[in-house]
């Protein structure tokens, strides 16, 4: 029995089953993730990207925040808007059939819901949603796109990503459903992450079910902990199996 067999296997065995996931989940679809050779932080800009994705920045250099994410995390300078992949296609079907539980993603580009995912825990927020810090007025991320130089709501406040900064706590009642749905999950897919974002990465030590699978390119801390190791692109093993 092959790998994608076994992985097969096992999701046909299981009823309660939680992706876990992150930026790798996003790179197939065209979005660079943070920590490869060619992502974001190996790249040269005049602060360093760990800096200008702080709370402290975004309300001290409000401008220049906005610069940078419109044109590292909103893409604006592309020429085609990202569309879910394989993987977020596979996971939403999953959903439907009835097996999968919930997707607990760190990315925040809201992929999983365009593929059809409905139980989507965004450890770390969503572009999609952004919020005025005045009067709490909703605005998406198209009116973000729309804006230049600082987006300002009706009422003149300024508008701030739903997003979690560096220096920001995660919100208390995501963490809370992202550890009920682990543990009472049967089996525990995790893909495409490092696992070396916390506290994010250390919410895996509630799972307690049947069986864990580890989908990635890269090695993790997790290789040897897990009852299945595939070395490869996520979407390209999720499109391998069957609902």
């Amino acid at each position: 029995m092959n790998q994608i067999q076994q992985l097969q296997a096992m999701i046909d065995q299981s009823s309660s089953i939680v992706f876990f996931g992150g930026a790798g989940v996003s790179t197939e679809s065209g979005i660079p993730d943070f920590r490869s050779v060619d992502g974001l932080y190996n790249q040269q800009y005049d602060y360093p990207p760990e800096e200008i994705l702080s709370h402290r920045f975004f309300l001290n250099h409000t401008k220049e925040f906005y610069t940078f994410y419109r044109k590292k995390i909103l893409l604006c300078d592309h020429p085609f808007m990202p569309q879910p992949n394989a993987a977020h296609y596979k996971l939403a079907q999953l959903e439907q059939a009835g097996r999968l539980r919930a997707v607990v993603t760190q990315n925040i580009d809201g992929l999983h819901q365009k593929a059809g995912s409905k139980h989507v825990l965004e450890l770390h927020g969503s572009v999609e949603r952004n919020y005025c810090m005045d009067c709490g007025r909703a605005y998406s991320a198209d009116y973000i796109r729309r804006s230049t130089g600082i987006p300002r709501c009706s009422c003149g406040g300024i508008i701030k990503p739903d997003v979690v900064l560096y220096e920001e706590s995660l919100d208390s009642d995501m963490i809370s459903q992202s550890i009920a749905a682990l543990q009472q999950a049967d089996l525990l897919i995790v893909g495409g992450t490092s696992l070396n974002v916390y506290p994010a990465a250390g919410f895996l030590q509630y799972f307690r079910g049947n069986a864990s699978v580890l989908i990635n390119c890269g090695e993790t801390q997790m290789d040897g902990s897990v009852d299945l190791l595939i070395r490869d692109k996520i979407g390209s093993v999720l499109n391998q199996i069957s609902c």
